[in-house]
């Protein structure tokens, strides 16, 4: 599939050394805040036998180092502590619109990838879904660098020819497939799209899983500079906005905030986390602020 770099940004191969170094408090706050119960219950793994004591469970002995031993020993068994981090990003039409020099994607994209360098950063497991009216790569949990500069350099790559409309709803079901076992999954979308909620109440289900969503400051403001034709970067159709009329800007920041306030009231009934980033937002301080003040 041909495609193509993001022209007006720097590579972030290219930004990588600086990632690292701004991704330390995220990746701080991830490890020791509001998921920290993700640590637990993953599972338990033999890690070495240690001498009997009064009170030991006597099931834990083991047995073939007793009996070398002449003395009883029991089995130690640690919880797992890794988390495993999975991204689901949406790169359709829709999400290379935008205001104030910054397409949708662009943000989703600098969110991503401060998540990818956070994941680094604590030998988490991160894999991740992109897609736009198709799945354009997928990729299972893997720890280290490599994992994090193939990621990288997806996330800097949009198809040249991209299929319009939104894979979504087939992507987080596909997400659900990939995952063995419960992991912290950030889908990172506009959420224009229909049949997402379904497979999102599945995903939830299993895994903790947290909504961003990118807006925009022309989701709620418009201005007034007449009657403005607005195409449908989805479908192509257009219509003209009369941005001159005072009430139709009212009446557009009020549908942009019932929307918003709806989107918040669906992912919390459906089991998940709804976090929104705005393009004119700085992505790690709004990432940070949530993973230090949020308890679950």
């Amino acid at each position: 599939m041909e495609t193509k770099v993001l022209e007006n940004k720097d590579s972030l191969i290219a930004r990588a050394s600086t990632l690292r170094i701004t991704t330390r408090m995220l990746a701080n706050t991830l490890a020791n805040g509001s998921f920290r119960s993700l640590y637990h219950g993953q599972g338990i793994e033999f890690s070495g036998v240690r001498e009997y004591l009064r009170g030991d469970d006597v099931r834990a002995i083991d047995w073939n180092v007793t009996a070398r031993s002449s003395k009883p020993y029991v089995k130690v068994f640690e919880e797992e502590r890794e988390l495993q981090i999975f991204l689901v990003i949406d790169r359709s039409l829709s999400m290379q619109t935008g205001t104030k020099g910054k397409s949708r994607y662009e943000a989703a994209m600098e969110a991503a990838a401060l998540l990818i360098m956070a994941a680094e950063h604590n030998a988490n497991p991160v894999g991740a879904v992109l897609f736009s009216g198709e799945v354009e790569f997928e990729c299972s949990p893997k720890a280290g660098s490599k994992q994090t500069m193939i990621l990288l350099s997806q996330l800097d790559k949009i198809p040249a020819n991209q299929k319009p409309g939104s894979f979504l709803g087939n992507a987080l079901t596909g997400a659900g497939r990939v995952l063995k076992k419960r992991s912290l999954v950030f889908v990172i979308s506009d959420f224009r799209m229909r049949d997402w909620e379904d497979p999102f109440v599945h995903l939830a289900a299993k895994h903790d899983v947290i909504a961003v969503r990118i807006g925009d400051p022309s989701d709620y403001t418009l201005p007034e500079i007449g009657a403005v034709p607005f195409r449908d970067p989805e479908n192509d159709i257009i219509r003209v906005f009369p941005t001159h009329s005072k009430s139709f800007r009212n009446s557009w920041q009020e549908d942009g905030r019932m929307r918003l306030n709806r989107w918040k009231d669906t992912c919390l009934k459906r089991g998940g986390f709804p976090l929104s980033i705005s393009t004119t937002e700085d992505p790690l301080a709004v990432l940070t602020s949530f993973f230090s003040t949020r308890e679950y």
